[in-house]
C-alpha cells in the first residue's frame, strides 16, 4: 500500500483529497504546512507527497527541494492554482514529478498518484535489486580468482535487471498512451540500426536502444486526453506536452544505469541550431545519442499514423529529415538513416 502525504494550509482541501485517496486504498497523512511536513518525513517513509505551491513561511517549491534533497525517490506533484504552462514546466524542471491544477478533480488527483506511486515502487524495486547485486559482487570479489564464472553470471543478470527495468518503464507507458509505446519500439530499433551503420561498439549501441524504448516515457505525466486529441492542439496543450523530456529525465536520472540515459530522453527534441528544447542546446553540447533518437524519433512519428493525421509515408520522412540535415539534425545520423531505407536494410515491419 503506498504512503501519500498531503501538504496544504486550506483544511478543506486535505480533507477532501484525503478522502478521495483513502477510499482509493491509500495510506494517507496530512500537514498543514510545509515545516510539519518535513517533520513527518523525517520520521517515516512515504512514497508520494503531494503539496500546494503557496504557503506561509516555506513554500510548496522549498519543500520540493528539500526533499529532492534527503529523499530523491520520493515523488512530488505539486498544486497550483496558477494554471499556467510555464508554472507547470518550472515545476518538473526543478524535480516534481507531476502537476495538479485548483480545483482538483478526483479523476485527475487518482490518475496522477497511481503514475507517482508505480514510479516509486519501481524506484524502490531497482535499489534493492541494486543493493542486493551490490552484496553479491562484494563476495564474488573476496573470491573472484576461484570464482570467475560466478562474476560473469552476476554481470550477466545486472545486463538483465537493467532491460527488465526499462521493459517495465515502458509497459508503464504502453497502458498510459498505445501510440507512444510501438512507437518508442520503433525508434528504438531505427536508432540502434544507424549507430550500427556508423560503426558504434555493440555496448554504445545497446544504451541507444534502451534509451529509444523508454524517450517518451515522460508523456505519462501527460493527459491522455491531450496525446490522443485529434484536432490542432492549442499553444498551452503544446507547451504541456514538451514538458514531457524533463519529466522523463526526472523519473530516470536517479538510475544508476552505465550509459546517460536520462540524458539521452532529456536531449531527445534538442535540435542543432538551438531551436529545440528543453534548454536550447546547440550542436556538440547535445549528445551524439541524443542526435540519433532526434533523426529517428522524426523519420517515425512521420511516416505512421497519429491521432491528428494520417501517415506520411518514409519518403516525406527522409525528405524532412534531409532539409534539416546540418541545421537541425545531425549530418551523419542524417546519411546513415537515409542508406538504411534506400539500400533497404531496414524496415519497420521487420521484427
Amino acid at each position: 500500500m503506498s504512503r501519500i502525504l498531503i501538504v496544504d494550509d486550506e483544511r478543506s482541501i486535505r480533507f477532501t483529497l484525503g478522502e478521495f485517496l483513502r477510499k482509493a486504498g491509500y495510506e494517507v497523512e496530512t500537514a498543514e504546512d510545509a515545516a510539519s511536513a518535513l517533520r513527518i518525513l523525517g520520521e517515516r517513509p512515504f512514497d508520494v507527497v503531494i503539496t500546494d505551491i503557496i504557503m506561509p513561511r516555506i513554500t510548496g517549491m522549498e519543500l520540493l527541494y528539500a526533499i529532492r534533497e534527503a529523499a530523491p525517490r520520493v515523488q512530488v506533484i505539486i498544486m497550483t492554482g496558477e494554471p499556467t504552462a510555464e508554472t507547470a514546466a518550472q515545476a518538473v524542471r526543478d524535480g516534481a514529478f507531476d502537476y495538479l491544477f485548483k480545483p482538483i478533480t478526483k479523476d485527475g488527483v487518482l490518475r496522477t498518484v497511481a503514475n507517482a506511486a508505480k514510479i516509486k515502487a519501481l524506484d524502490d524495486e531497482r535499489e534493492r535489486l541494486a543493493a542486493a547485486n551490490l552484496e553479491y559482487q562484494k563476495g564474488l570479489e573476496r573470491q573472484v580468482d576461484m570464482r570467475t564464472e560466478e562474476l560473469r553470471g552476476a554481470e550477466a543478470a545486472l545486463q538483465k535487471t537493467i532491460e527488465g527495468t526499462i521493459q517495465a518503464t515502458a509497459l508503464i507507458v504502453e497502458s498510459h498512451d498505445p501510440y507512444t509505446a510501438g512507437h518508442q519500439q520503433r525508434v528504438a530499433r531505427l536508432a540502434r540500426a544507424v549507430a550500427e551503420r556508423l560503426g558504434w561498439p555493440g555496448d554504445r549501441a545497446a544504451g541507444l536502444y534502451m534509451a529509444g524504448l523508454i524517450h517518451d516515457v515522460g508523456k505519462i505525466g501527460i493527459p491522455a486526453e491531450v496525446l490522443s486529441k485529434p484536432g490542432r492542439l492549442s499553444k498551452n496543450e503544446i507547451n504541456f506536452i514538451r514538458t514531457h523530456a524533463d519529466i522523463g529525465f526526472n523519473i530516470l536520472r536517479t538510475i544508476a544505469f552505465p550509459w546517460p540515459i536520462a540524458e539521452m530522453v532529456r536531449q531527445h527534441h534538442e535540435r542543432l541550431d538551438g531551436s529545440g528544447y528543453p534548454a536550447g542546446l546547440k550542436g556538440p553540447d547535445i549528445l551524439f545519442e541524443a542526435r540519433i533518437l532526434a533523426v529517428a524519433d522524426t523519420v517515425e512519428a512521420m511516416s505512421g499514423y497519429r491521432p491528428y493525421r494520417p501517415a506520411l509515408g518514409i519518403g516525406k520522412a527522409l525528405e524532412e529529415i534531409r532539409r534539416g540535415r546540418g541545421a537541425l539534425f545531425d549530418p551523419e545520423a542524417v546519411d546513415a538513416c537515409a542508406a538504411l531505407f534506400e539500400e533497404r536494410k531496414f524496415s519497420f515491419e521487420d521484427k
